[in-house]
């Protein structure tokens, strides 16, 4: 083995372990199915395909993404009124404005992408799972508006999609990332991969924890049947990864771990 592949072998994020798919679901009632089955899903479909279609127009000449992502920004917010579900952004004075980070962020539903792109006041690029861009209207515009794939075929594309990632922080723009790497079975936080932090260090901007609370009781994993709530989106306060390196990723990671559980956990106390 060359030095140069025990580097990367030595640095490279590691995987959480999958979750349990024998975890007990919620139950839900006749009258949710049904409301979902003739009004949210139809809906909420409609809404996805018709913006998709602006922003993939868009993608024609809109180069730097500005406009698909407001595009994106109107998308969630539509979806968020449909499903009768405010969103509170708790500690917005928290956001580092005007600089590049990694905004990492537990994991729940669907609805946590809506959420995020409905209240953070600025735009960004998503690190998402690769087989994404093969799902026609989303696939196409993740790849349009500059979205980064996470290739988890091997460790070594899986740091290659990483070092992407950390080129795009450096060119000023901000990323997030579900590091679960999925929902929650649950609703409990999962463990979670290196790979936010990693970009963080690499780039040396900050990791801002990101807590969701809510959405898991809204529309929890394989639960087709969208429930109305009240949800949260709280900043935590930024992590500094300044004279950081690439070894102190896991060390980093427990650290955002920690501090998005203490907030989810006293948000159900």
């Amino acid at each position: 083995m060359s030095a140069a592949d025990e580097t990367l072998k030595t640095d490279e994020p590691k995987m959480p372990p999958a979750a349990s798919p024998d975890a007990p679901l919620p139950a839900v009632s006749w009258f949710w199915r049904w409301a979902n089955y003739l009004f949210f899903i139809p809906v909420l479909a409609l809404a996805t395909v018709f913006f998709g279609t602006i922003s993939l127009l868009c993608g024609v000449w809109d180069k730097d993404g500005r406009q698909q992502h407001a595009i994106a920004r109107v998308w969630a917010q539509v979806l968020l009124r449909v499903a009768m579900s405010p969103v509170a952004l708790e500690h917005a004075e928290r956001l580092p404005v005007n600089q590049a980070a990694v905004y990492a962020s537990n994991h729940l539903s669907y609805y946590d992408t809506p959420v995020v792109f409905a209240k953070l006041p600025f735009q960004f690029r998503i690190l998402a799972k690769a087989p994404l861009w093969k799902v026609p209207f989303i696939g196409w515009y993740l790849n349009r508006s500059g979205q980064v794939p996470i290739d988890q075929s091997s460790a070594r594309a899986g740091v290659v999609s990483l070092g992407h990632g950390a080129k795009t922080l450096a060119g000023g723009m901000p990323m997030v990332i579900f590091p679960e790497g999925g929902r929650a079975f649950n609703g409990e936080l999962q463990p979670m991969a290196a790979g936010a932090a990693w970009m963080a260090i690499k780039a040396q901007v900050p990791l801002v924890p990101l807590t969701l609370v809510g959405t898991y009781e809204m529309l929890p994993i394989h639960v087709y049947a969208l429930k109305p709530r009240p949800l949260k989106l709280i900043v935590g306060e930024p992590i500094s990864t300044v004279g950081m390196v690439t070894r102190d990723a896991e060390a980093l990671t427990e650290r955002l771990r920690a501090a998005i559980h203490e907030t989810y956990v006293a948000e159900h106390e």
